[in-house]
């Protein structure tokens, strides 16, 4: 049997996966994305390795190529590219791969085309056991957004700002409670000021990708921080924010005072310039003589009296927004708090939701 019979005989091994078989086998089993760099980092599978045929000049040559001179050309020039490879990708897989007791592993590119079927190829060649997802991450994608327009059984956190609903969340996700962190997928906490010290923010594809396998993961029931719709500069799919809008909110109401020794704990030793700039852009809302008021008490490091006007801000705008969205009197329940305390605070709304 020469190698051409032998490779055929070898592709007939590869097992092909629809997106829900993908979904449940990705949970235990070493996930690749052979796109190339631009796709992937732009947006992939939150757990996928990135295992790229092409670079992205290769795939925009072989791409030009298909559609100027046929598929055939384009194959030739894939060949070159992936050649030289080889031996590179499979000793990537078996590093990775040293961390698992298993030798099956998922393989996708973007439509389940010729990039995929290539590596999945060489990889169960090699020895390997591979599963093909079928249509790529393009039916990823649409599984994600599939997953926004289900329905929710969703308990909701607020709070004026200052309340700690992100510690009593985790709390909560530490007991018997589901929790999805929405500020943490998108690495912000959701004003102004919220993208001080975080990581960069994920692309809204990336943010969709990421909350979509927390939504499957969480049995349609958990609990969620109130947001705005728009989190830093990614967005709360609109059909989910409709669901969240519409879910029972569980307002943990904590004295001004005891919210500004939080406020002042919290962001209070963060760069004074950062502050500023994050002022600066809510002027127009908090008004020219309180933005220079503010941005004044700050280089004179009155951080009290700058998060005093800044909480008062935030409460106003918090308020309104909480009482003029529809149904709010059925869906509010009040719990009443003395402090910022984590515990007590958690236990007051357990107590509550019984």
């Amino acid at each position: 049997m020469n190698f051409l019979a032998k490779s055929l005989s070898y592709q007939m091994s590869i097992h092909k996966v629809s997106i829900s078989e993908f979904i449940s086998l990705s949970a235990s089993l070493s996930v690749f994305d052979v796109r190339s760099p631009g796709e992937y980092h732009h947006a992939h599978f939150p757990k996928a390795h990135h295992l790229p045929l092409f670079t992205d000049e290769e795939r925009k040559i072989v791409g030009t190529s298909y559609k100027h001179q046929g598929k055939q050309r384009a194959i030739k020039l894939g060949v070159d590219f992936f050649g030289s490879k080889m031996k590179k990708m499979i000793e990537d897989v078996e590093e990775i791969q040293k961390s698992s007791t298993s030798n099956k592993m998922l393989v996708h590119c973007w439509r389940g085309g010729m990039r995929s079927a290539g590596v999945a190829w060489l990889l169960d060649l090699y020895g390997f056991e591979v599963y093909l997802l079928q249509g790529g991450y393009k039916a990823f994608r649409n599984w994600v957004l599939e997953q926004f327009e289900k329905s929710y059984s969703i308990k909701v956190l607020g709070g004026y700002t200052g309340s700690g609903k992100t510690e009593i969340l985790q709390s909560l996700k530490g007991g018997q409670e589901k929790v999805i962190d929405l500020e943490g997928l998108a690495n912000h906490k959701g004003s102004a000021f919220g993208g001080i010290g975080q990581d960069p923010q994920p692309s809204q594809e990336m943010f969709e990708n990421k909350l979509a396998l927390q939504l499957f993961t969480h049995s349609n029931k958990f609990w969620l921080e109130d947001e705005s719709q728009r989190i830093g500069r990614v967005n709360i799919p609109h059909s989910l924010w409709k669901t969240i809008r519409k879910s029972p909110l569980f307002f943990i109401d904590i004295p001004f005072e005891e919210r500004l020794k939080y406020i002042e704990n919290h962001y209070g030793k963060l760069d004074r310039l950062k502050l500023i700039e994050a002022v600066v852009r809510i002027e127009k809302r908090l008004g020219p003589l309180e933005t220079k008021t503010t941005i004044q008490l700050i280089q004179e490091n009155n951080i009290q009296e700058a998060f005093t006007i800044l909480l008062k801000y935030y409460d106003k705008t918090y308020s309104k927004a909480l009482y003029s969205r529809e149904g709010i009197n059925s869906l509010l329940h009040n719990i009443t708090a003395e402090s910022t305390s984590v515990e007590s605070n958690k236990n007051k709304i357990l107590y509550t939701i019984k």
